[in-house]
């Protein structure tokens, strides 16, 4: 397989639903069964806690459906607006670097969202991509103001990844106060409309095309199967 597959779905797709699609088309890359995948997809509103979530972070536990997901990371939250991006990689066949392959979810998220003329830009200890927000003020320790476009959990199985990343393009960031989004109190979430921008999901999917191969290159011949 030297192909990666694109797919796109139009509707949203039901958060139960897409685990069982992602764990079986994982389960196929690593037996060399089908080629890898970059999913692009909305789920309807929720929130998911990653494997360190912390209960006194969900802030409005009734609010939406609440999921436990064995991906890395805290609370975070999924709706319509938001561009979830799945990413099922052979990380084994890629550099078997985990390090590496999360750096470069990051790069690959900070190179779409220079095509829109906005600049993400990582942060030692918070997990994502963030906005710097001078039109803002400073926050409560006199830090200047920062606000989160785009998460990153993903969970990995003999080397095959899935979950992957989201970029906050049009939701109604106001669901957002339901949980502390990645643990971290002190910044708050923007996204692309909201920082002025009016660019559709089709766009951003253009852009995260166009950028990928980029990042990370074209599809590698498929890692041995595990003994």
């Amino acid at each position: 397989m030297t192909r990666v597959e694109w797919k796109i779905s139009d509707g949203p797709v039901d958060y139960v639903e897409a685990l069982a699609a992602m764990e079986a088309r994982a389960a196929a890359i690593r037996a060399g069964e089908a080629p890898e995948l970059v999913w692009l997809l909305e789920h309807p509103p929720l929130y998911t806690a990653g494997t360190s979530a912390r209960a006194e972070d969900l802030r409005d536990p009734d609010r939406f459906p609440v999921h436990e997901v064995g991906r890395g990371g805290q609370y975070t939250y999924h709706g319509p607006g938001q561009r979830v991006v799945y990413v099922m990689l052979d990380v084994g066949a890629r550099g078997h670097d985990v390090r590496r392959f999360v750096a470069q979810l990051e790069a690959w998220v900070i190179a779409t969202l220079d095509r829109f003329g906005v600049r993400g830009e990582i942060r030692e200890g918070r997990v994502g991509v963030w906005v710097a927000r001078p039109d803002k003020p400073p926050t409560a320790t006199g830090a200047p103001a920062e606000d989160k476009i785009a998460a990153i959990g993903v969970k990995l199985r003999k080397w095959v990844s899935f979950h992957g990343l989201s970029l906050n393009v049009e939701p109604d960031l106001s669901h957002f106060d339901g949980i502390v989004p990645c643990g971290i109190t002190e910044h708050g979430v923007t996204s692309l409309v909201d920082l002025g921008l009016p660019v559709t999901m089709a766009d951003v999917d253009v852009a995260l095309r166009q950028c990928f191969e980029d990042v990370f290159g074209d599809a590698p011949q498929p890692s041995p199967n595990p003994a």
